[in-house]
């Protein structure tokens, strides 16, 4: 398989009825790719190339961004309130 088709390997998935809920299942090579596991949270986000799958969370980040920003200027209140 070259670097190419490596980088760029489509899984194709089978969308099943789960109880009353439809669902997918991902193959093992998916799961290792994804670096997830069962239980863990897997996220759908619409982009202008498509629909991209994700373990990334896009609101965490968000949230680190900010505690980024304030962390320093609010050190020590941070260390109190961790106490």
């Amino acid at each position: 398989m070259s670097n190419w088709q490596q980088l760029h390997q489509k899984f194709v998935l089978k969308i099943r009825k789960v109880g009353n809920s439809l669902g997918l299942t991902l193959p093992q090579e998916a799961l290792e790719k994804l670096k997830v596991q069962e239980g863990d949270s897997v996220f759908v986000t619409e982009t202008p190339a498509g629909v991209m799958t994700t373990s990334y969370n896009p609101d965490f980040e968000k949230a680190m961004e900010a505690y980024r920003k304030v962390s320093t200027k609010y050190r020590n209140a941070l260390h109190e309130l961790g106490k």
